[in-house]
């Protein structure tokens, strides 16, 4: 079962118009791109009619696929500068959503075109989508917010519901209590609700795909083995259909670590303790490749493909933190990795050293490649939500990047202490309380986290990626990445494999600190 809430904080204040005015990304675009270029780029800028005129040419063009791809039309809805908002509005007018339920006119949109593209583009084309739908239908839900909340819920909903996840779904009644509080301070209509749910629950969300993709096996588009070389397109680890939580898996990423490490899940996604009997320690071979971790039962080979068990083991590093299980003390050299989901696992190495590489690697990559979070959310949300961290790449330089940690380091520094000034009186209710011990849990770890990754960038950050494990241990240490006990010998990882050990990882309801067991 997925997690809506932190999402949704996320979509729900960035719906109406779309997102804050960025910088335009200078790499090629694929398809036609004659228009663009043609207009000057005062006329992109101003809102003339000629601007205006361009943008219905290209809109007419995408829509009939006129020299362009199905996967080529959201690259050019999705971009963050006026022209593309112009093209996104004009092309959503061949859309007449009037009479439709939203999550009809969902389906007939996606008929149209292929959702590709980076993480904050798809979620832009969704954005102008929902104001469309609105614009058809402005009776049937409260605002335009509105409509993109229940939008990104449907998204993510159908990744719960169909993506690779084993064990428990999601139920009506939990997506219903997803989604208090979002629609303006109040509810949405609890038939609207179980509507929604059981469409997408009884038939899976799917977009339009490009002849030559549909003909290709499930396995191409992953890793390729042709002529010794791989795809130059950087494919998804798990479910396409959410726009938001997607892991890029590059085959062309370089490699900064790979050896064997005994695995054990602690927690589930959101910190849900994970149930006994599901937590038996496992082998894999580990290859931190790009900002993945891959779990991999064989050793590791550059020319193989990896196979569908590999991705689903596969754990992103974005955003996370490795540092020493100090509570845990059943066996020596285990590391702790805290994931941007909030995901705990447990790693044993061979030996105090291999644990230590380990670790300094899987911070580095996280510190250099970490791209910077969405904004929080603001607004009516009754619980308190993690702000949503993209998965995608960062684009900053590494100077760029270093600014960016210590300013958000400031930030969670002075939203901590202003957080422990006012705490709950002791005759609230103990849901506050919980609520109050969450947020207090939460900026504790970030502060961590990015006082790790400012650590980090002041040593080096890319250059001590291309070190050994040996030269990489001379990074500043941390709460990360506390002392080891010089006493401590090498053991080999022994462990008793458990057959019973879940795949993928179910969220449930948040919990506060644990102590490892």
């Amino acid at each position: 079962m997925m997690s809506l809430s932190w999402c949704l904080s996320y979509c729900c204040s960035h719906s109406h118009a779309g997102v804050k005015t960025a910088l335009i990304e200078d790499h090629p675009e694929m398809g036609n791109t004659e228009i663009l270029e043609k207009e000057p780029p005062e006329s992109l800028s101003n809102g003339t009619s000629s601007n205006l005129e361009a943008a219905k040419r290209l809109a007419k063009r995408l829509y009939h696929l006129d020299r362009f791809k199905r996967s080529d039309v959201a690259k050019h809805l999705g971009k963050n500068n006026e022209f593309s908002k112009l093209v996104a509005e004009e092309y959503l007018k061949f859309f007449d959503f009037t009479g439709m339920t939203l999550d009809q006119s969902l389906r007939y949109f996606f008929k149209a075109f292929s959702l590709a593209g980076e993480t904050q583009e798809r979620e832009r084309v969704l954005v102008h989508f929902s104001n469309r739908y609105f614009y058809c239908n402005p009776d049937t839900i409260a605002s335009q917010d509105g409509v993109h909340c229940l939008t990104c819920a449907m998204m993510l909903l159908n990744t719960d519901l169909h993506g690779h996840n084993i064990g428990k779904k999601m139920t009506c009644q939990e997506f219903i209590a997803n989604l208090q509080g979002v629609n303006e301070g109040g509810d949405f209509s609890k038939d609207l609700l179980k509507a929604l749910y059981n469409s997408i629950k009884n038939e899976k969300l799917e977009w339009a795909a490009d002849d030559e993709e549909k003909k290709k096996s499930p396995s191409e588009g992953t890793d390729e083995k042709a002529n010794g070389t791989h795809p130059k397109t950087i494919s998804r680890i798990g479910s396409t259909t959410n726009p938001f939580l997607d892991i890029p898996h590059d085959p062309n990423a370089a490699v900064y670590k790979s050896g064997f490490l005994a695995r054990k899940i602690h927690a589930d996604m959101d910190g849900k303790k994970t149930p006994r009997g599901k937590r038996g320690w496992k082998t894999f071979y580990a290859v931190l490749k790009g900002t993945v971790l891959y779990l991999q039962k064989d050793e590791y080979k550059p020319e193989k493909s990896l196979s569908e068990e590999d991705l689903k083991n596969a754990v992103s590093v974005h955003h996370a933190l490795a540092s020493k299980a100090t509570d845990y003390e059943k066996k020596p050299n285990v590391l702790k990795l805290k994931t941007a989901d909030w995901r705990v696992l447990l790693f044993q190495a061979q030996s105090p050293e291999e644990m230590q590489g380990w670790i300094n690697k899987i911070n580095c990559v996280a510190a250099v490649f970490s791209a910077p979070p969405f904004p929080a959310a603001i607004g009516s949300q009754k619980k308190f939500s993690r702000p949503l961290l993209p998965a995608t790449t960062t684009k900053l330089s590494q100077e760029e990047q270093l600014k960016s940690h210590e300013s958000k380091l400031k930030q969670i520094t002075t939203e901590l202490a202003e957080h422990r000034s006012y705490p709950p009186d002791k005759k609230v209710k103990a849901k506050e309380i919980d609520e109050y011990k969450l947020k207090d849990h939460y900026l504790e770890f970030e502060q961590t986290r990015y006082e790790t990754y400012v650590s980090i960038l002041k040593e080096g950050g890319k250059q001590l990626l291309c070190n050994s494990d040996g030269e990489a241990a001379g990074l500043k240490k941390s709460h990360s990445s506390p002392s080891l006990n010089p006493d401590s010998s090498p053991v080999t990882a022994k462990v008793k494999r458990n057959v019973s050990e879940r795949k993928d990882h179910r969220p449930e309801t948040p919990s506060i600190k644990q102590k490892v067991t």
